[in-house]
This record gives structure tokens, sequence and C-alpha cells, in this order.
């Protein structure tokens, strides 16, 4: 799982999030594969399923090893994912002893999702951290600014007096809502992929709990104690999650551009976006940059929706729509956590 389109171009600047799209990217991808079938053999030694000694060829072959991406590609054009190709690649590398217990009693599906769990644990801590950061910035914001007056609006009209205290609140509280159930869903663990071609480990006999155990431990992951190639509820719960986080980000946005409009001026906006035919314009850029991904993402979450739909043991079409939908969705949300933090620098609240 590597797509992620908003990371190209000229908008990846404003709608994408460096840090987190190269951990969807093919190469970031490719090494967490490879690491999970390391630890898939160093596991399978431990219980006896694999000689050692092959487990220790395949380590050997695999550290430091570069897939060639052009046969990869024509891998991926065929079968439609790059594992049946990379595996055929690596054991063409191997000798012929320790080939066949490569990949052994596994299927494509285990490596993906393992390898996406591995790089979801690294996003999940990036966006513990921001969010943190943000509520930082927000408690400082109401601490400087809390007491001055605002007038409240409710259907866009005026309607009684509030401080600035109360409106930043309404900002600050769901992104620590959301930091919250972050850090639960880090504590329960990112769960490890081992079913098999049809989910139930035949390959390894009575072996395939205790592999699985040793292979979730080996690469720092749960064992959910079963296969979830066709629940895809945990990666369903995550979209729902970051697309919160984007729209209670949008939320803010939206509020700030009101509140910086000509003849309401509750507060100001340094460095606001210039005009190519009004040169006095400053356009409350990274505010308007919050509402639309907060908005993409309201479009994207859906999708994961219809990624549950998984028919029988798997479906080669639910989880493309899933490679293709999740990583954006994560991106987006990492490039609205990076306009709020350069926005809360530039606002200041009227006296």
């Amino acid at each position: 799982m590597s797509f992620s389109k908003i990371s190209d171009g000229l908008l990846a600047c404003i709608a994408g999030d460096a840090e987190l799209a190269a951990l969807f990217s093919a190469e970031a991808d490719i090494e967490a594969m490879l690491q999970f079938e390391i630890a898939l053999a160093q596991s399978q030694a431990v219980h006896g399923v694999i000689p050692v000694e092959a487990a220790s060829a395949i380590e050997a072959g695999l550290r430091g090893f570069a897939l060639p991406s052009a046969k990869l590609e024509a891998g991926v054009r065929r079968d439609g994912l790059a594992v049946p190709g990379m595996v055929a690649l690596i054991r063409g590398m191997l000798d012929d002893k320790t080939a066949g217990y490569f990949h052994f009693g596994t299927t494509s599906q285990d490596a993906i999702d393992t390898s996406l769990m591995l790089r979801l644990k690294r996003v999940a801590g990036i966006f513990v951290e921001r969010l943190t950061a943000l509520k930082e910035k927000l408690e400082r914001l109401r601490r400087d600014h809390g007491h001055k007056p605002l007038m409240a609006r409710t259907r866009m009209q005026a309607a009684l007096p509030i401080t600035a205290g109360h409106r930043i609140d309404q900002w600050r509280i769901p992104l620590g809502v959301h930091a919250a159930r972050l850090d639960a869903m880090q504590q329960a663990g990112f769960p490890v992929q081992l079913g098999g071609p049809t989910g139930t480990l035949d390959k390894l006999g009575d072996k395939g709990g205790a592999v699985r155990r040793s292979l979730a431990e080996t690469l720092g992951l749960s064992d959910p104690g079963r296969c979830w190639h066709t629940d895809r509820m945990f990666l369903a719960d995550w979209a729902n999650l970051l697309s919160m986080v984007t729209g209670s980000l949008g939320k803010l946005g939206q509020d700030v551009a009101l509140m910086s409009q000509t003849g309401v001026a509750e507060v100001t906006i340094s460095g606001g976006g210039t005009s190519s035919a009004m040169p006095h314009k400053a356009n409350p850029v990274n505010a308007e940059l919050l509402v639309t991904l907060a908005r993409f993402n309201a479009i994207l979450s859906p999708a994961l929706h219809h990624a549950l739909i998984h028919e029988q043991e798997r479906s080669g079409a639910a989880w493309t729509l899933e490679w293709m939908v999740f990583p954006q969705i994560c991106i987006t949300a990492g490039a609205a956590t990076l306009h709020a933090d350069k926005l809360l620098d530039q606002i200041d609240f009227a006296s």
C-alpha cells in the first residue's frame, strides 16, 4: 500500500505532507515487507517450521537487498500487486535449498497488511506529537487572548457577547479528544497479519498461533489472535478518526477565516496570501486550506466503508480501493496539522 497521489505536483506543498508521504512511498512499503519476511523466517525457525540455517540465509540475503523497481512494476501490472513478483525475484536470488523456505506458509496480504501496520505505527506517533503541539499552542493563545471580548454568532448572525477563550476552547478541546483516542489506539497495538493463503495457516499446522505470536513480538506489533484478511474495521476506524481530526481543524480554519473578514476584523492574520489583481489583499490561505482538507477527507473516508466489503476469503477489488484511499486520508490529515500549526502562529485577536 504505497499510493499517495497528492504527494506529487504543484499542490504537494499545500495538500501534501512530505514526512507522511515518505512512509507511504514504494520504498518504505518494500522495506517493511522485507522486514516482515525476515521476521517471519526467524519466527518459523524458533518453532521448528523451517531450519535455523534457512532463516539465517534469508536474513543475510535480504539485509540491504535492493529490489529493481522496473521488474516490480511489471509484476504489479500483471498480478495487481507487488508481492508475487517480489517473492519470485528474491527466490531467484537465494540458493535452491533456501528458496523453498522463503515466504513459507504465508501469502501476499500478510506481507502487505503487516507492512502497513509497521508504517502506521510510525504515522500514529507523528499525529500524537503534532496534536499535542497544537493543543499547547491553543493553550498559549487562550492564556494570551482568552480574556478579550468577542461576539458569539449563531447561524452566522450576531448573538451574545462571549470571550475569545470560549471560542478557543471549541478549537482546543476536540483536539485533546482526538489525541487521547490516538494514544488509546497506540496502546491497544497495531495487529500483525498472518493467515496464509486462505486465513487458516494450514501449512504451519499446530504451530501457526505460536509463529504469529513470535512474529508480532519480533516486529513490535500486537497479536490479534486471528487472521483479519477480510475484517478491515481497524483501518476504517483509523480513517474515521483522521477525518474527524481534519474536521476539527476545518472548524478552526472556517472560524478564523470568518473572524478575519473585512468589516469583522476580530482577528488579524499576518503573512496572508497575495492576489495577482488586488495587491491590498491578504488572503487567509492556511485557514482556507484547513476547510478544504477537512472536506476532502470527509469525501474520502466513506470509501473505506466500501472497502469493508471483502467477498469470501479475499477481495482483489476492495483491497485496491483501500490502497488508493487510505494513504491519502493520512497525508491529508497530516497536511491539515501542518497548516493549523502555521495558522496559530499567524493569528492575533483584536483588543
